[in-house]
């Protein structure tokens, strides 16, 4: 039986990557969690979720019991008041209950700042946590990174923001510190390679991309593969007090943790340290190609209309009519405005309606629905199209079947992955005729599924967009 990993952190986004990695090498692992109801509804199969708090003595030493390494990947800069009397705290709270339970090895998430400047708050802070942790005695791995890049990482979502947002962006000093940044698949890499290195004492690694460049070139780069056209005015000052109120109205970030994160990116975060190129057999990925595999993760960003509705039919009647959606059968409601929405794509160039489907009962992936094609096919169950009309983005429409013999429920989803402005523009713009359609067809789509006299449970469907 393989040893008892404990994973605290596990809500957060590095944390939930890495429990994911864990469980599929077949890993055993537990979860220390303040909510473990959350955690529980979004954790993979196989995962031990156990109530607790870092900053709760008891607990910790509770979820230790039988562990064999702990990975240690929680922080305090969110929090109100002072995150660094919080993270030292935790971090001798932590670090005592691996010594009495003889956890043979911590392995910490820290950040990269030369210690010869003077650094922010929150870095001085990553940097204690981890001397606190090693002089508990227990062996600790500490890792030092820059930026993560990935499709969800405060930092990367951060950019999203301000790129996709503003067609002008206003560039203050801290856009310019020199950083190294890594792909949050290549920092996955090393935490789980981190259970490989031989027993002994303690070690540090910086770990980063082979790249460095600032957060302005990653600005740049990221337009320019979204293929967005944005200017950049330098300004001689701006306070990380002033940008975080900025970032606020602008990103999905709190001020306070834009503060805090402003106050660390002005300082440069770059390796100095390379051993860990020739400790680990592991080539980290440049920034571009990070930023491109992080575009090609879905559903961070988009814009999301999502409706549901309760039929009285078992799962693989109600998926009859989504399986002959299209063509000669048609989208259920309002056919005559699919009608204009194809001819007002061929006049753009777009493919239209016009190739209809192969066949009208039988359905594969790879087929074409009249300007959709199929993208996920799981009979009786899943059906996503993704748009091949002409669109400032990329778009999806998705159905999901679930239930058993006494009834189902229906989910429809529209979701869009806009390009700049222009393509938020298009999708609120449209958005009162999508309360019209989507919500028309999903009623049609019930009502062709129910039993002969039979109606859909519920007289609307129930929808959510955002």
């Amino acid at each position: 039986m393989k040893p008892l990993i404990l994973v605290t952190g596990a809500t957060g986004y590095v944390g939930g990557l890495l429990l994911k990695a864990l469980l599929a090498a077949g890993h055993r692992v537990r979860c220390l969690a303040r909510r473990p109801e959350v955690l529980r509804a979004q954790a993979p199969d196989g995962a031990e979720v156990v109530a607790g708090d870092v900053l709760d003595a008891a607990s910790v030493r509770a979820a230790m019991e039988g562990v064999h390494t702990a990975y240690y990947l929680v922080h305090s800069m969110g929090s109100v008041g002072s995150f660094e009397e919080q993270d030292r705290a935790a971090a001798q709270i932590f670090g005592e209950a691996a010594r009495k339970s003889g956890v043979r090895r911590i392995v910490y998430l820290g950040a990269l700042g030369s210690s010869s400047q003077k650094l922010s708050a929150h870095l001085r802070s990553r940097h204690e946590v981890g001397e606190i942790l090693r002089s508990s005695g227990v062996p600790v791995i500490e890792f030092r990174a820059s930026i993560v890049i990935g499709a969800g990482s405060l930092s990367f979502e951060m950019i999203r923001s301000l790129v996709e947002r503003l067609p002008v962006m206003i560039a203050p000093r801290w856009v310019s510190a020199p950083a190294q940044p890594i792909a949050s698949s290549d920092l996955v890499k090393y935490l789980l390679a981190a259970l490989n290195l031989p027993p002994g004492g303690s070690r540090m690694f910086e770990i980063g991309g082979p790249d460095q460049v600032s957060y302005g070139g990653l600005m740049r780069e990221y337009a320019s593969q979204r293929g967005l056209k944005r200017l950049v005015i330098s300004v001689p000052v701006l306070t990380p007090r002033l940008s975080s109120l900025w970032l606020g109205l602008v990103t999905p970030l709190y001020v306070r943790v834009g503060r805090k994160l402003i106050d660390s990116i002005r300082h440069a975060t770059v390796v100095e340290d390379t051993s860990a190129l020739t400790a680990f057999e592991i080539h980290p990925v440049g920034f571009r190609e990070a930023i491109a595999m992080a575009l090609r993760t879905e559903g961070h960003g988009s814009l999301v209309d999502s409706r549901s509705i309760g039929v009285a039919a078992p799962p693989e009647k109600a998926f009859e009519p989504i399986r002959r959606i299209g063509g000669a059968t048609g989208w259920y409601y309002a056919n005559w405005l699919w009608r204009l929405r194809g001819v007002m794509d061929l006049m753009v160039g777009g493919v239209g309606l016009r190739r209809g489907r192969r066949d009208p009962e039988d359905l594969r992936v790879g087929d074409t629905v009249d300007c959709w094609r199929v993208d996920t096919l799981e009979p009786g169950h899943r059906l996503r199209l993704a748009a091949e009309m002409k669109l400032p983005g990329r778009a999806w429409l998705e159905f999901e079947v679930t239930g058993d013999s006494s009834g189902s429920t229906i989910c429809q989803t529209a979701t869009f992955d806009p390009v700049g402005l222009l393509g938020r523009a298009y999708w609120y713009g449209i958005s009162p005729l999508h309360q019209l359609v989507f919500g028309g067809m999903l009623r049609g789509i019930a009502a062709a599924a129910c039993r002969p006299g039979a109606s859909p449970r519920g007289a609307d469907a129930r929808a959510s967009s955002r």
